[in-house]
């Protein structure tokens, strides 16, 4: 078995394999964004409800991170810095959203799989950031 996953060639559906985990890396952003956006004075009262600075701010960075910014991720334009981007806004959003070391209970508990997760995808950016979006990229690289 080891021999055979040492011997496999991915060269040739890389390009469609980095496609592919783009889309996935963004899709859940773009699933949350979404309503954010379409529903924009609920965003502002739950980022007000988080004691977040100038919430009108926050909720316009969060609809554009998550619908505009997810878009050029999966067309791969500006790729590399975008990734870093929201690696940081990620990680922005796992200490504002999911503060679960403040929570008790059931609160606590999803709030620290939901941190975690953020903390997961932000190792997905980095990897996008280190590999850059392939071939199938407005990038091309």
């Amino acid at each position: 078995m080891l021999n055979t996953i040492r011997y496999l060639n991915l060269s040739k559906i890389n390009p469609l394999l980095l496609l592919v985990s783009r889309v996935l890396l963004v899709i859940l952003f773009i699933v949350s964004g979404l309503p954010k956006m379409m529903n924009f004075e609920s965003t502002v009262q739950y980022m007000t409800s988080l004691h977040t600075p100038l919430p009108w701010l926050a909720a316009a960075i969060a609809v554009f991170m998550e619908v505009i910014v997810s878009i050029l991720i999966i067309v791969g334009f500006y790729t590399r810095p975008l990734a870093l981007i929201f690696a940081a806004y990620t990680l922005g959003t796992a200490l504002i959203g999911h503060a679960y070391w403040t929570m008790t209970g059931a609160d606590m508990a999803g709030n620290m799989i939901h941190f975690y997760k953020n903390i997961s995808i932000i190792g997905g950016f980095l990897l996008l950031a280190i590999t850059g979006p392939g071939r199938i990229s407005l990038d091309k690289n």
